[in-house]
């Protein structure tokens, strides 16, 4: 596998440039003290120094070792307690964190591009630290006061770690069938008993102690996910003077034999009467969960993004270097030449590009509408924010995923034969990328909750929300977005609003068409928002174009690779359109008797 290297012009083009990260922020009272443009830039700097230097050379030694399971104990494979400890104590697990209580409290759009960068480096690793902030986001919006000052210090500093544990052997999606039981023991904590499987990080050797986020039942709890409550339970008790005490009643049973991300403990949990605190309210475990998940479904996308970054990189390597066959317009010579001259290469190559920096471009988006939901003065702002972080985070945990599968198999591809062979660690990123559609809830109930829960179900309010601003961007005369990027863009969200009408009008007649509706409408979704993503960098590129801008290269490669996606990728948007009109009846054809 060729040597990572952080993208880091692109990302500072997207922060900075198309999105303009520091008006932003200088407009937010709590973050304009912490954070601009130079600290922003001094922070993927030397976060890109530290992806390449502690984790990367990681990744192909610890797929090959995997975690070790041994009586009760997993051991992560070599090197990986020492990356562990080489980050914590670098502050990057409370990148985003609380700073009153040890954090360092940069915004989200700066942490997304910190998280591409350790997908990118190393798929299996990243998972640790990721699942530790999660944890500490819902712990410091759900906990109480004295909770978040116990644990959250800690976990920062990476002394102790966290999982979320949900699923159970008889319900992964299903939630309100959790039998996880919990019981008061009337003196403010409860005692937690049941099962959990396929917990990331659940088990390890990286960190002193693991806070367990659990959700369970308590007696006469309500039925079905609102009954739900969520509980606070470490691995070891911890003392009131902070100290850790005697173990607590969780243990691991297994860890799973795994197609990819070998290195990442996939645990099975036991809680035995494992003593823990309640977290938010009684039977709102689910809100309070969501917290924590809708953090980690946006980093799953980044898991995509980052994983076609890598393939991109290993692909262009080779494609430069490899050389078999000769250029079609070459006359007169006998000589091979580099693969990257021949049409279909360069396909594969700039359809890997194309959507792996507008995944990036969209998901730096999504993290500004969570940085304006959580920090800006107008509540109407916030709300506003909060709208389109709700609408956006299961496209961008979906379509990223989507296409980071397909963005490693044309890697692959380009590779050809070496792409198969582990040696060059191109087999590994499919392996590893293909999860990412089914964890943090599976790519086809990401669909299901766009379509139904924030589409349907507020009459395509949300929808609005969006479809609005990227209306008066394609239409914005003045500001020099209505060109050709601004007239397709247009056309392709007018199709898109009258599908969503259409939608929402066969539900109401049949219910059944949510769902039969919701993966091609999902898909047709994505390829709007990042054709919004590259009309807005081809705008940008093109002002730094006509400004005469010192980096003419980098911005006409912008507008080159828009133009691309705007003739050779976005055309499978009216494909999706068409399947979605097809409907529900198709599907419903035969019955289960004829599978």
């Amino acid at each position: 596998m060729t040597e990572f290297v952080a993208p880091l012009r692109s990302m500072r083009f997207v922060l900075h440039e198309v999105f303009e990260a520091n008006r932003h922020w200088s407009a937010m009272p709590a973050l304009k003290e912490r954070v601009d443009t130079e600290t922003a830039n001094a922070i993927l700097e030397e976060g890109a120094q530290l992806v390449t230097r502690e984790m990367a050379p990681l990744n192909l030694s610890g797929d090959r070792q995997g975690a070790l399971f041994q009586d009760g104990q997993v051991t992560t494979p070599s090197g990986f307690k020492e990356a562990f400890a080489t980050l914590a104590q670098g502050g990057w697990i409370g990148l985003g964190g609380n700073p009153d209580l040890g954090g360092v409290g940069m915004p989200k759009m700066l942490c997304i591009l910190f998280e591409e960068m350790m997908y990118s480096a190393n798929n299996a690793f990243a998972l640790y630290p990721g699942l530790t902030s999660g944890a500490c986001l819902a712990i410091d919006t759900h906990a109480s006061a004295e909770l978040k000052r116990t644990y959250l210090p800690n976990m920062y500093a990476g002394h102790w770690s966290g999982s979320m544990c949900l699923t159970e052997s008889h319900c992964g999606t299903d939630l309100g069938l959790i039998r996880t039981r919990a019981q008061d023991r009337l003196d403010g904590t409860w005692t937690v008993t049941g099962n959990k499987i396929f917990i990331t990080a659940g088990e390890h050797d990286l960190a002193g102690n693991i806070v367990h986020l659990v959700l369970a039942k308590t007696a006469g709890a309500p039925e079905g996910v609102r009954g739900l409550s969520l509980f606070l339970v470490p691995k070891f008790w911890v003392n009131q003077d902070g100290s850790l005490g005697d173990a607590n009643g969780v243990s691991c049973a297994s860890i799973e034999d795994k197609m990819g991300i070998k290195a990442s403990a996939t645990c099975t949990m036991n809680f035995d009467g494992a003593r823990g605190y309640l977290i938010g309210q009684l039977h709102q475990g689910l809100a309070a969960m969501f917290t924590m998940m809708n953090y980690e479904r946006l980093s799953i996308g980044l898991q995509g993004v980052g994983s076609s970054q890598r393939s991109y990189q290993n692909a262009v390597a080779y494609a430069r270097s490899r050389l078999q066959g000769r250029a079609a317009d070459s006359t007169g010579t006998k000589d091979a030449a580099p693969i990257i001259v021949h049409p279909d290469v360069r396909r594969m190559l700039m359809n890997i590009k194309a959507t792996t920096e507008a995944g990036r471009a969209f998901s730096t988006y999504v993290a500004l509408q969570l940085d304006q939901a959580r920090y800006a003065e107008d509540a109407a702002v916030r709300q506003r924010a909060s709208g389109l972080a709700t609408l956006l985070t299961p496209v961008a945990k979906a379509f990223c995923t989507d296409l980071g599968l397909e963005n490693c198999i044309q890697g692959q591809q380009v590779l050809g034969g070496h792409g198969y062979i582990r040696e060059s660690g191109q087999e590994q990123l499919v392996r590893d990328v293909r999860i990412a559609q089914i964890y943090e809830g599976t790519n086809g109930i990401q669909a299901l909750d766009l379509m139904g829960r924030k589409i349907v179900a507020n009459g395509g309010a949300l929808f609005e929300l969006f479809a609005e601003e990227v209306e008066a961007f394609a239409n914005d005369h003045d500001n020099g977005s209505k060109g050709p990027f601004g007239e397709r863009l247009a056309d392709v969200l007018t199709q898109l609003r009258e599908l969503t009408l259409w939608v929402i009008k066969q539900s109401a007649a049949d219910p059944r068409e949510t769902g039969a509706a919701s993966c091609d409408y999902l898909n047709a979704f994505g390829y709007v928002a990042y054709a919004y993503m590259w009309a807005r960098m081809a705008k940008t590129a093109s002002a730094a174009l006509a400004r005469d801008e010192s980096d003419h290269l980098f911005y006409k490669e912008k507008v080159s690779t828009a133009q691309y996606y705007f003739k050779r990728v976005l055309p499978r948007f009216e494909y999706h359109v068409q399947a979605t009109r097809a409907g529900a009846a198709p599907l419903f054809e035969l019955d289960a008797e004829q599978f």
